[in-house]
């Protein structure tokens, strides 16, 4: 019974279909689709994901276990910036809200099962138990949709895990690898360097700290104002399932 119940909670799904920018008009519309393919979806997820058995459920245990370690390790670094001000108030004001990736988008997008029911706004961060996979973009009613930091729009404030140099990491079309541009052409830069994220004013959209990636390889551009490398992503982005979105607390 009880892994019943787990198992009807972390599996709730739902497919939404994407609309373009241009029909923003549309928006009530779409939002009513959110709550409609919202219940379909989640009573279709229940039945096909316990097709899968134990060994589906444990995975899913143990991802869930791995977030939980997540909120563990945020909570640790909330108490670590008690003597920062402002930056304890901010994290103070963030939750965390658990949901699935249930379809994939045109581009770099992907949809998740939850939204504004849930506490999801826009422009808010989604990271999984190995790193940061992009922030929301739209939220209805019961889905969001999510940007992930491969789309070549994506831009996201950085920090050298080991060094504490600055730059931003960018999506580059057609690839699953991100580009790293430090702001000083002469930063120490090698191959498995760590990237984190540098972090936004009240955590949005994207808080500070979490892994972006790896440096895979440096790129050499003789006379280049920044210095750049190729990085691999944290999170394994063509595999995802359950992530969280660190939305702001009731309340706030």
């Amino acid at each position: 019974m009880k892994r019943t119940l787990v198992l009807l909670v972390l599996v709730a799904g739902v497919l939404i279909v994407v609309v373009d920018r241009t029909l923003m008009p549309l928006e009530p519309l779409r939002a009513a689709g959110s709550t409609v393919y919202g219940t379909v979806e989640s009573a279709i997820g229940t039945v096909t994901r316990s097709v899968g058995g134990e060994a589906r459920l444990r995975a899913l245990e143990q991802e869930n276990a791995r977030l939980r370690a997540i909120e563990q390790e945020n909570a640790r670094l909330r108490s670590d910036l008690g003597a920062a001000g402002t930056k304890s108030q901010a994290a103070a004001r963030l939750r965390g809200v658990a949901a699935h990736v249930v379809g994939f988008g045109q581009g770099q997008k992907v949809t998740i099962d939850a939204g504004a029911a849930a506490g999801i706004v826009r422009d808010v961060t989604v990271l999984n138990a190995d790193g940061l996979v992009g922030k929301v973009t739209w939220a209805g009613p019961a889905t969001a949709s999510v940007s992930l930091i491969t789309d070549p729009g994506s831009s996201v404030g950085a920090r050298m895990a080991g060094s504490g140099e600055l730059g931003v990491v960018t999506g580059l079309a057609g690839e699953s690898r991100l580009r790293l541009s430090l702001f000083d052409p002469n930063a120490p830069l090698k191959v498995g360097d760590q990237v984190v994220t540098l972090g936004s004013a009240g955590g949005r959209p994207y808080v500070a700290g979490l892994p972006i990636g790896t440096v895979a390889a440096i790129e050499s551009v003789p006379g280049a104002a920044t210095r750049t490398a190729l990085v691999r992503p944290a999170a394994r982005l063509s595999a995802l399932d359950l992530v969280a979105v660190i939305v702001p607390a009731p309340g706030r």
